[in-house]
């Protein structure tokens, strides 16, 4: 069983190298604007899931997966020239989900920020439902007070 570390640092190559060398490799007008964000390595360096995402509309992407599938051998011959490990790991490319991903989260974070504003609002409006200070607070006359006196002035004696 190989070592998980050796397989990231395989995995940080292998991304550095395509990342750097994609357009290079794949000489065609029709591919998009391609980032690679992710790749990993499974632990006995067979294979590689390359993760990327393409700016563009739907076509762009379609053209660009194409292609990247086309050229994957161009690609992977041009990685095993890259890095010495006795088998080169092959290569399968899947679209990222990152772009979709944050766009629903800032659409959560949207929505919390508008409701924490409709709390602070009702909030602002809102009244005690008794008295502003629930608590009771001993009056001159009462028998607590005369209490706590007596036994203010017994701690001094002591």
């Amino acid at each position: 069983m190989a070592d998980a570390g050796r397989a990231r640092k395989v995995a940080d190559r292998i991304k550095v190298l395509i990342a750097a060398n994609v357009e290079r490799i794949v000489k065609d007008p029709d591919l998009g604007f391609v980032t690679i964000t992710d790749v990993r390595v499974t632990n006995d360096l067979q294979h590689a899931s390359v993760f990327y995402t393409v700016f563009g509309d739907e076509a762009q992407r379609a053209k660009t997966a194409a292609l990247l599938e086309k050229n994957k051998g161009r690609l992977r011959s041009y990685v095993g020239s890259q890095i010495s490990i006795r088998l080169t790991p092959s290569l399968d490319f899947f679209a990222d989900a990152i772009p979709e991903t944050a766009a629903h989260l800032e659409d959560l974070l949207k929505e919390a920020r508008e409701r924490d504003a409709a709390v602070a609002a009702a909030a602002a409006a809102a009244q005690y439902a008794g008295e502003a200070d629930p608590y009771k607070k001993p009056e001159a006359g009462d028998d607590m007070a005369d209490e706590a006196a007596d036994l203010g002035e017994a701690d001094e004696r002591a």
